[in-house]
């Protein structure tokens, strides 16, 4: 009978990253998310929701539905923040093209 070899757990969230780096970027974390400012926190968490899917950080999208979703965010609000976040990538999309289209001086559908 072969022998199984055991499974390397996957490296940890910021395996690879300076501790040093590490602790700056955790204190700025949590000055930026739970530090009272202007915004309350549950507003931080929608803006922040919007940002992660801009990004394309799947793993900041779910922390930050799961703190959205445990600061009393409905699911009407979380659907705002991400009908914001497909607004502001296709906006993006647009702007590319705008540029490419500027720079190549194409005309395509000009009225």
């Amino acid at each position: 009978m072969a022998k199984r070899q055991k499974k390397k757990p996957a490296p940890g969230s910021m395996s690879m990253i300076d501790p040093r780096i590490r602790r700056v970027y955790l204190s700025f974390y949590k000055e930026s998310y739970f530090t009272p400012s202007a915004l309350d926190l549950k507003t931080k968490e929608l803006i922040a929701i919007a940002a992660s899917a801009v990004a394309k950080c799947e793993g900041c999208l779910e922390g930050h539905v799961r703190k959205a979703l445990d600061l009393g965010a409905s699911k009407h609000e979380i659907s705002d923040a991400l009908a914001i976040a497909i607004g502001i990538a296709a906006a993006g999309v647009m702007d590319m093209s705008d540029h490419a289209a500027i720079k190549l001086d194409l005309r395509h559908f000009e009225d």
